[in-house]
């Protein structure tokens, strides 16, 4: 079994027809399959498992670095044109700018119409957890100059140490445009990175056999820890969240590859391993490399996949805005406070900040949401232990609405920047069986 769809690309050999149970997204489909019904008839064994998911998160996260380091520097290097990295930079955080506010909005607007804590009447005063004070903590240590600050690495290789994503891509930035300027005298190292670049993809391929493995533990982790029967007095806010974040896919980022002369659905058929992938596993960081190589097969120029997917991983996160501003008014419909208008923009302008602040950072998702909640009164940041239980289920929702706005953000932003080789899309994305 192998996933480096890069192959071609990277000079490997062609591979042979796959038969269906040798596809990673059924594998990985199979996997969790069998990772809920453990979890779910034998608890114990379930949760005993969670290993099996973290190891596999651990092996990816460790050939990340790399991955970005390699992509963004060759991608650099082998440009013609230095100028293009601050223009691509500066287009990439544009649309990251509209959407993720759009996502805010649409979440507002949604929880205010569908009401999905109405009823539940509680009491204020008896919430309390642990859990949430630690994400109040870690919200108050969190700032937008801290986070500018943090992508400053200590020193030129500790990025590759931390795994720090934002200060790897600060590295091969800086390193991209120094060997771009080097002349004839970088060359040399310009060549070796891009052929280092087949091992390290062969590296992916060879790491992605253990996908399947990841999600069953991970999967059986959940359902054995949390238990199916979790998410019942919560249904309400689960579907709600899935549905939005469906549509927000379907309608708005289609309207948009619409624009851009690409199909979403075509799209998310084409990352299909990708999004199997993070649900069986909750982690996007699981399907970044292979997504990057993916990007770039599809017709986008390798600097533009290096610039826009590890910044978005950060800075676009659709599924993360549409959650944060559903969750708070959940919250507040749940203790049943009345949100005017001015608190509720307020929310939106906070969230707007906060989710900057927090990008990058593991539980960005909780952490935003208590910052935020923090500057609004109103809403009591004890009230997150309502949701406390069910985010493990509404974790894998956020992720997967990340991924396909970062896949297709990497599209349009390529489109913008004529660096996309429009026959190569279509030609790739019209294939039904894109792996």
């Amino acid at each position: 079994m192998q996933i480096d769809h890069s192959a071609v690309d990277h000079g490997l050999p062609p591979q042979k027809p796959k038969k269906f149970y040798q596809h990673l997204y059924v594998q990985v489909l199979f996997a969790i399959t069998v990772g809920v019904l453990l979890g779910h008839f034998s608890p114990e064994l379930g949760t005993k498992l969670e290993p099996l998911g973290q190891a596999f998160i651990n092996l990816v996260k460790m050939i990340i670095a790399p991955v970005i380091f390699l992509t963004v520097v060759t991608g650099i290097a082998g440009s013609k044109n230095i100028g293009s990295v601050g223009r691509i930079t500066g287009k990439a955080m544009l649309y990251f700018v509209t959407f993720s506010t759009l996502a805010l909005i649409i979440g507002l607007i949604v929880a205010n119409i569908t009401q999905p804590g109405h009823g539940l009447n509680i009491d204020p005063s008896t919430l309390h957890s642990a859990k949430v004070d630690e994400y109040q903590e870690k919200a108050h240590e969190t700032s937008i100059v801290g986070f500018l600050m943090n992508i400053i690495p200590k020193t030129l290789v500790s990025p590759f140490v931390s795994g720090d994503i934002l200060q790897v891509l600060f590295v091969a930035i800086l390193f991209g445009i120094a060997l771009s300027k080097s002349g004839d005298i970088g060359r040399p190292i310009t060549e070796f990175l891009q052929n280092l670049t087949a091992p390290v993809f062969t590296l992916v391929g060879i790491l992605m056999q253990f996908a399947p493995i990841g999600a069953f533990g991970a999967m059986a982790f959940t359902i054995g820890k949390y238990g199916i029967g979790a998410i019942g007095n919560l249904l309400e806010l689960i579907l709600t969240f899935y549905i939005t974040a469906l549509l927000f896919v379907l309608v708005i980022l289609g309207a948009v590859a619409r624009y851009n002369g690409f199909s979403i659905i075509a799209l998310i058929r084409y990352i299909k391993e990708e999004l199997w992938l993070v649900l069986g596993t909750s982690s996007s960081e699981a399907a970044l490399p292979s997504l990057m190589a993916k990007m770039e097969k599809a017709g986008c120029e390798k600097s533009v996949v290096g610039l826009v997917i590890p910044t978005g991983y950060s800075f676009n996160l659709d599924g993360t805005n549409i959650y944060m501003t559903m969750a708070a008014l959940f919250i507040a419909q749940a203790c049943n406070i009345d949100l005017t208008l001015t608190e509720q923009v307020t929310i939106l302008l906070v969230a707007m900040i906060s989710s900057k602040g927090a990008a990058g950072i593991t539980g960005a998702g909780f952490i935003t949401l208590a910052a935020t909640l923090s500057v609004v009164p109103a809403i009591p940041v004890a009230g997150m232990a309502l949701i406390l239980g069910i985010d493990r289920f509404m974790s894998e929702c956020r992720a997967l609405t990340n991924l396909v706005g970062n896949a297709c953000a990497t599209i349009v932003v390529a489109k913008w920047d004529g660096a996309l080789d429009k026959a190569q899309l279509d030609a790739t994305l019209n294939k039904r069986d894109a792996s």
